[in-house]
């Protein structure tokens, strides 16, 4: 059996912050956890000293990284690089994602990730697909040409492609059947509500009927006005609703986070929609700054998870302790797969994030 027991000032457990504890793992299993007093005669002990351990990042919606966008370049070493971007940020698993595209680009995606696993690749939870069933008006720097209303049959040829590789799918659900969404549900693919015009009432209407997830709160979506509350609004008032969001001060401003937070409490969770500079393919990623722009338009994120849990700190006025569930627990509720990820705790798979006080990533383990 392989014990090895590790330590730091700070272990968060995803429920309560723990001073001066121990990890003990055996075999890739929690199998305690203690204070350190209890374990000071073992031998297979790693101290990361003044630092803190804490449930590992899921970052379920990305597209690219280190120049490979998955759409331009879908093969196993574009989803690795993108697993390595990852995990230098904190995160131990994260999703893949593709944009509105032709059908042959997502199936080639899906290739991707297929292969990818078959050699042997780790933390990668699935494929995430954007579009193309989403409303042209709240499209943003997605392709117009590609957009459009499924039929069932044209779900179906999708779904039975990506067999066990979709995890989630955005769309936008007033252009969308009951049956299709009937359809993609019977899979056991999330649907997140995303780039939709739905009205406040369509958007209620489709959390009632199953929708539980949106996609990156305030972004693409239907805005929250006094006569009008639109998706926005339909988000902040569902109760089982959870939405994702990007923290980099560019997709929404970091008060309007905190008052999105003050509503939605555990429901709202971070997602980095990272993107990389590319000019090939569809989509033309340009960094400036902080950012990434393709036609002028926002296109997505520089973020890591563990830049998005310092800026929730020491921009958005949100506490550590929530800052690290809003990276781990709650993306993993979002997933229903919180019985597994999220938590440290006896009984569940070791999947650390090792963390500086500085909030740097020290190392995942």
């Amino acid at each position: 059996m392989s014990k090895t027991i590790y330590i730091a000032d700070s272990v968060f457990t995803g429920a309560k912050m723990l001073m001066h504890h121990a990890i003990v793992v055996n075999n890739d299993i929690i199998e305690s956890v203690v204070p350190i007093s209890a374990v000071e005669n073992e031998k297979e002990i790693i101290d990361f000293g003044e630092a803190v351990i804490a449930p590992a990042f899921i970052d379920i919606q990305l597209y690219g990284a280190h120049g490979r966008l998955l759409a331009v370049y879908p093969d196993a070493k574009t989803v690795g690089e993108i697993y390595d971007y990852c995990k230098k940020g904190g995160a131990a698993y994260c999703m893949p994602t593709v944009a509105t595209n032709p059908y042959e680009t997502i199936f080639k995606c899906i290739d991707a990730i297929r292969s990818y696993w078959q050699q042997g690749g780790k933390g990668v939870l699935g494929l995430h697909v954007e579009g193309p069933w989403i409303s042209k008006t709240k499209r943003g720097a997605h392709r117009e040409e590609w957009i459009f209303s499924p039929t069932f049959e044209e779900v179906n040829e999708l779904l039975k492609y990506g067999k066990d590789v979709i995890k989630i799918i955005t769309l936008a659900p007033e252009v969308c059947s009951k049956e299709v969404l009937g359809l993609i549900h019977s899979n056991n693919i999330i649907v997140s509500a995303g780039h939709s015009n739905a009205t406040y009432q369509e958007a209620m209407q489709s959390f009632d009927e199953g929708i539980h997830t949106a996609t990156h709160l305030f972004n693409a979506m239907s805005a929250l006005q006094h006569r009008a509350p639109g998706m926005v609004g339909a988000v902040f008032n569902h109760p089982r609703v959870l939405c994702s969001m990007v923290p980099d001060g560019h997709h929404v401003d970091f008060a309007v986070i905190r008052i999105a937070k003050k509503i939605m409490g555990e429901r709202l969770f971070v997602i980095t929609d990272a993107v990389t500079e590319t000019t090939e393919g569809y989509y033309k990623h340009k960094f400036e700054g902080d950012k990434y722009t393709s036609n002028g338009i926002l296109s997505g994120s520089a973020l890591t998870m563990s830049k998005a849990a310092y800026n929730l700190v020491h921009h958005a006025g949100i506490s550590f302790e929530e800052a690290l569930r809003m990276c781990s627990l709650y993306p993993a509720c979002a997933l229903k797969i919180d019985d597994r990820f999220g938590m440290i705790e006896a009984g569940r798979k070791a999947n650390f994030v090792v963390l500086s006080n500085e909030m740097n990533v020290l190392t995942v383990l």
